[in-house]
């Protein structure tokens, strides 16, 4: 199975053409997100082969005079490459090629042809886009799309307004909703496509990034300092403490859930801080802001030591290879304990520099400020020594810290730019998305016009939302930054693809196998650091028995979709730093869908793993409440037969589970039916006393038969 656009985008085709003849073939499906059954993509394959081809004709003039023109010979290396490297197994030799294309005109001249038809093709385009062909762009925004349309805005969202749709002019809007409205308008709506023939040939993502700076061009940079360590040992209460503001404060349960960059200034010089989450959950999240600093504070508690996540701190600042401070915290608290903390950390292999090593070891309280000005200095003096350098005059270049989908800007997302300078109006390429820089602020939420290395910023206008230490990059043309993208994303679509593949094929046959119980999750969380930790915790859950499936996650509000997708899936919504909409709330207790939502990442784990062992069958073990032994037996016509029993120990009830011994093997397992004493029917009858007992669909007892009285407990998982 395969969804509508995918299968487009193995056709070459656009998503309106594969759903034009699905409609003729009777094959039920209305958007992009649709899935096309095995046998459909058949029928799809079959109708599809029998059309006619359309050839362009290009005669031997044509061809001479692009035979004179030097870009399109360039550009048609560039095809036959591209051909090489999707057709041919094992690809020729660069030398090779490059005989081939002289000795092989046939080739040559398909090429050229081609490249003709790609060239007809854009000119085709560019016609029809100045008529009624709107080009769509990911991330365009109602503004955008209103001037693509030739209306106001305010039209527009009155359109929109009609179909249900309650939206700024800043925020998105999606492929779907633009086509109807497009339909409106008499204009029929096509995704943008980027031709990569015309875009910068050879351009490599890769070789870009890794391009020398001319040591001319070099000037110093603030550090970028990375505050680690255990939760609750202080690290937002010292990036408090230094910019004398309360970051804490906006925090859930006073644990930071997200990284945050901050810059500060101190004897006239700037230091960067990256502030990493305490929690456990975010492990990786905290290996990111390790991998982007200059210099690690590990931060911890004079009161308390080395903790678990001192250690992890540790390993990921080792990993760095970049020099480590150690801020002894809390030195105001009666139980401070600096040299225990020394010692602790001496055997991790900091070892400190009072004691012949060569780790500095600076005692600070967050909350009276003791020691804070020392350990700047100490900063700015490892900085120094270090000789922290970078080109302000090339293309920014750097990584994602955090990232967001706001519903009324779009995608936010956080840089630290660690090269060159980053300028308003930029076109970027983060990850597999791409845009131009809209808006850029610093992080005190203040519009700048340029970002200078070190320098974190927050900016809109991408096309996507990338994940937390994606890299960034700027360049000179928009259309460079596209086609760039574009072929990121589509090296990542055939990973994810072959990914999901195994793991579905491996998964689904060991389900069947183990007979696995299976909750599947549909998850929704505020930024791309939080989709990830909690998406990363909820997969190391062990319940032996029980499985989770995340089936899909991302940034953002809850939506209709997710709800219509958990209803079909059997899942559960789990929604962190978000809230949804009456509307929404709705919805899903119209579908019947359970809607969960959460602000701390253990609350989460604790409902997950109550849920997932409610889905199991109870266990049971086996719990000998007494035994009786039978000394005379009583014959009754009606009855039938009573045993005279004298309790040996413990206890026998009315309604117990209870076997008959006879020589040390079980004749009878069954339930105790009644249970008479002196007379009277009795509920239970302790050691040391006589009873009747009747025993349930069971008569056959016999003198000196033992009766064992037992429970059946539940197993608490």
């Amino acid at each position: 199975m395969m969804s509508v656009l995918e299968y487009a985008q193995d056709m070459n085709k656009s998503v309106e053409e594969i759903i034009k003849m699905c409609g003729k073939l009777g094959i039920d499906v209305k958007n992009e997100d649709d899935m096309l059954s095995d046998d459909s993509i058949v029928e799809l394959d079959n109708a599809f082969s029998n059309e006619p081809e359309e050839e362009s004709i290009v005669d031997e003039e044509i061809i001479k005079k692009m035979d004179e023109d030097d870009y399109y010979d360039e550009a048609i290396d560039t095809l036959i490459d591209k051909k090489d490297v999707v057709y041919n197994s094992e690809p020729k030799p660069v030398k090779q090629k490059k005989k081939n294309k002289k000795n092989d005109k046939k080739d040559i001249k398909k090429a050229k042809k081609e490249m003709y038809k790609n060239k007809e093709k854009l000119v085709s385009n560019e016609t029809e886009s100045n008529s009624n062909i709107i080009l769509y762009k990911e991330g365009m925004t109602i503004k955008e799309f209103a001037k693509e349309l030739s209306v106001s805005v305010t039209d527009l969202i009155k359109k929109l307004m009609t179909l249900g749709i309650m939206a700024s002019m800043n925020a998105s809007i999606s492929f779907d909703d633009a086509s109807v409205i497009a339909l409106e308008y008499n204009k029929e709506l096509k995704r943008e496509e980027c031709c990569k023939l015309l875009s910068t040939v050879g351009l490599c993502a890769n070789e870009y990034i890794e391009r020398e700076d001319d040591p001319k061009d070099l000037e110093e940079r603030p550090p970028v300092v990375t505050i680690m360590g255990h939760v609750d040992h202080g690290k937002t209460s010292l990036l408090d403490a230094i910019r004398q503001s309360h970051v804490i404060e906006g925090e859930f349960g006073g644990i930071t859930q997200h990284i945050g960059a901050y810059q500060v200034s101190y004897n006239g010089k700037k230091i960067t801080f990256i502030d990493t989450p305490g929690h456990a959950a975010f492990t990786e999240m905290r290996a990111r802001g390790a991998s982007i600093t200059d210099i690690v504070i590990i931060i911890v508690a004079a009161d308390d030591g080395v903790m678990p996540q001192t250690i992890e701190a540790i390993d990921h600042a080792k990993a760095a290879k970049v020099p480590i401070i150690v801020a002894i915290n809390k030195m105001d608290k009666p139980g401070a304990d600096p040299d225990r903390v020394m010692r602790e950390m001496s055997e991790h292999g900091l070892t400190p520099d009072s004691w012949g090593g060569d780790t500095l070891f600076v005692p600070i309280s967050a909350k009276t400020h003791e020691g804070i000005d020392k350990l700047l200095e100490n900063l700015l003096f490892i900085a120094e020594m270090q000789e922290l350098k970078a080109n302000p005059k090339r293309y920014a270049m750097g990584t994602v810290i955090e990232s967001k989908l706001d519903k009324n800007v779009g995608s936010v997302v956080t840089l630290l730019v660690q090269n060159g300078t980053l300028r308003l109006g930029d076109p970027v390429v983060i990850g597999e998305y791409f845009g131009k820089v809209r808006t850029l602020k610093n992080d005190l939420g203040e519009e700048v016009v340029e970002a200078l290395p070190s320098s974190p910023v927050s900016v809109t206008g991408i096309s996507g939302v990338p994940t937390a230490g994606d890299k960034f990059m700027a360049f000179e043309s928009e259309k460079q930054a596209h086609s760039v993208a574009e072929q990121r994303s589509e090296v990542a679509k055939l990973k994810s693809n072959t990914l999901a593949s195994a793991i579905s094929l491996d998964d689904l046959f060991g389900k069947i196998s183990e007979g696995l119980k299976e909750i599947n999750i549909v998850l929704k969380a505020d930024v791309k650091g939080s989709e990830e930790a909690v998406k990363n915790t909820l997969s190391k859950i062990d319940v032996e028995g029980c499985k989770l499936n995340v089936i899909r996650s991302g940034v953002g509000t809850i939506t209709e979709s997710d709800i219509v997708l958990a209803n079909a899936s059997s899942a559960i919504i789990i929604g962190f730093n978000v809230r949804p909409s009456a509307k929404i709330l709705d919805i899903a207790k119209e579908y019947g869908v359970d809607v969960r939502l959460h602000n701390i990442i253990y609350k989460v784990v604790e409902e997950m793993e109550a849920a997932m062992k409610g889905m199991l069958d109870p266990e049971y073990e086996e719990k000998t409440i007494g035994s009786a032994e039978i000394r005379k037996i009583y014959k009754f016509s009606k009855t039938g037969n009573i045993a005279g029993c004298y309790v040996l120990d413990g206890v026998v009830k009315m309604g117990a589970k209870a076997r008959v011994i006879r020589d040390g093997v079980v004749i009878y397992d069954g339930a105790i039916n009644t249970i008479q004493r002196e007379k009277n029917q009795a509920k239970e009858v302790k050691a040391g006393f006589e009873c009747g007992i009747t025993l349930e669909n069971y008569g056959d007892i016999k003198e000196k038969d033992i009766i064992e009285a037992y429970e059946l407990v539940e197993i608490k998982r």
